[in-house]
């Protein structure tokens, strides 16, 4: 439950206060301590803590110097304040739970489908190709894709004229520079570009499929891909059917 927490100062005025009336005597401010200190213990207090100090204050007041109107809405304010709070966060807390259970139900539709992960890993099948695409905002005068194999080898290089501004698509048909096939495995592509005469290295998104999902333990979703990888749902940025 959400607590008000009285300043310190104030806190501190009330209980010099209190230790200067003789104890013999009951005041507000004596009785006020007394009860947020036997319920509470500290200087912060829940709804029913705070409802009781309040009842407190007013069955101790001074019949010849009530507490003022003013003071006794002030203090009705702070009450409703609290308990709107304490709504609030237990509501958020409830809609919170929902919206994770509903993103894996919703994230479950992405099986079976590709999608695009910026530096994911490129896993090569044999026979088959590889699609990815380069980021080219600014379009380019001139693009040399690289593929580089699990050991950090360089295998093949293409290469390509002026392209628009957008995303450049590209397939990799798997073959070295010789025509040779390559075995499957995880392969890196690596992008240059040549971009209003500068040589830029744009970043290369990967198309892989989704095998499965999971929720971690931060409700985060996790994306089982072909190649035995796994990647983060927030790294994808394009879905394709």
């Amino acid at each position: 439950m959400s607590a008000l927490a009285l300043g310190t100062a104030q806190a501190a005025a009330n209980s010099d206060w209190a230790n200067k009336v003789p104890t013999n005597i009951k005041t507000t401010a004596g009785a006020a301590q007394a009860a947020m200190t036997a319920t509470t213990g500290q200087a912060g207090m829940g709804q029913s803590d705070f409802l009781r100090l309040f009842t407190t204050q007013l069955n101790n007041q001074d019949p010849t110097d009530p507490v003022k109107n003013e003071a006794f809405v002030a203090q009705l304010a702070q009450f409703s304040q609290l308990e709107a709070t304490t709504n609030m966060s237990t509501s958020l807390g409830a809609l919170a739970s929902s919206l994770a259970s509903n993103q894996i139900t919703g994230s479950a539709n992405l099986i079976g489908k590709s999608v695009s992960v910026p530096g994911g890993p490129a896993q090569l099948v044999s026979g088959q190709t590889v699609n990815a695409t380069i980021g080219l905002p600014q379009g380019a005068d001139g693009v040399t894709l690289q593929v580089y194999n699990a050991a950090g080898d360089l295998v093949s290089t293409q290469t390509a004229g002026p392209q628009t501004a957008g995303d450049m698509l590209f397939s990799w048909n798997g073959q070295d520079d010789s025509g040779n096939a390559l075995p499957t495995g995880n392969y890196r592509f690596v992008a240059n570009a040549v971009v209003q005469g500068k040589n830029t290295t744009p970043t290369v998104s990967t198309m892989v499929s989704v095998l499965g999902v999971s929720q971690n333990a931060d409700k985060s979703i996790t994306l089982q891909v072909t190649g035995g990888k796994t990647i983060m749902l927030s790294d994808v940025t394009k879905i394709y059917g």
